[in-house]
């Protein structure tokens, strides 16, 4: 298999769909923190299959209990929509983290020796209790604006990596451990999930003031920087220190 060697993310006017204005500013705002996902260990190690099977695990059963963090944060924001259309997306990106993600988590947790109640008894790590808890918070106390821009992070930096892996990669052949994950996350069928959401997030922009727009780059800069956290809490198999 191919060995993956040090990355820079592609240029957002590169991306295979449309990223308006706002999104683009809110990448700028993000600097370093958003190509540093790019070129951590983890994922490299992911990329070219010598991921300790230990670190996935571990990834994983925490990365289930963020989704449904997710899901939460994701029909928080359904119910501060006025459009029925955008309630109606947020209430199908909530159960799209659970149902469609979750596929692949019930698949790994079969190789891996993981299941619901494992999970469910599972405690969160520092940083993945710290990502959840900005998702929620501004789900519930910051605009709406503000609640999308921290919640555009994840899927955003997945689809991204995932379909630059792929480039990298060529190929994802069947032997790799860790084919089912690259093969999600670079399926082009996500492209219309990134239109959605980021068209979502120009409009609530375009809505709002100066000041709520800066706010929302702040909080879409948080989540980025926690999404480098997560992968490092599962490299390091983060526990608490007492």
């Amino acid at each position: 298999m191919a060995e993956a060697t040090a990355t820079t993310p592609r240029p957002v006017t590169d991306a295979p769909y449309s990223v308006p204005p706002f999104a683009k500013a809110c990448i700028e705002a993000a600097g370093d923190a958003w190509a540093a996902s790019f070129d951590h260990p983890f994922v490299r190690a992911l990329a070219d299959g010598t991921l300790d099977g230990d670190r996935f695990r571990f990834y994983q059963m925490q990365d289930a209990r963020y989704l449904e963090a997710f899901s939460d944060a994701a029909a928080l924001i359904s119910t501060r929509c006025v459009a029925p259309d955008d309630k109606l997306w947020f209430i199908d990106a909530a159960r799209m983290a659970l149902v469609v993600e979750g596929e692949l988590h019930a698949g790994y947790g079969e190789q891996l020796g993981y299941g619901p109640d494992d999970i469910a008894a599972l405690e969160l790590t520092p940083n993945n209790k710290a990502y959840q808890d900005h998702m929620i918070t501004t789900a519930q106390t910051g605009s709406l604006v503000e609640a999308v821009a921290a919640l555009t992070p994840c899927p955003w930096l997945y689809i991204e990596l995932g379909q630059h892996l792929l480039d990298e990669l060529g190929t994802i052949s069947d032997d790799h451990p860790y084919a089912d994950w690259l093969r999600m996350y670079s399926d082009p069928g996500f492209n219309e999930y990134m239109e959605n959401i980021l068209e979502r997030l120009q409009r609530f922009a375009d809505a709002t003031d100066d000041a709520t727009r800066s706010r929302a780059k702040a909080a879409f800069r948080m989540s980025a920087r926690y999404e480098w956290m997560f992968w490092q809490q599962a490299w390091e198999q983060q526990g608490w220190n007492v």
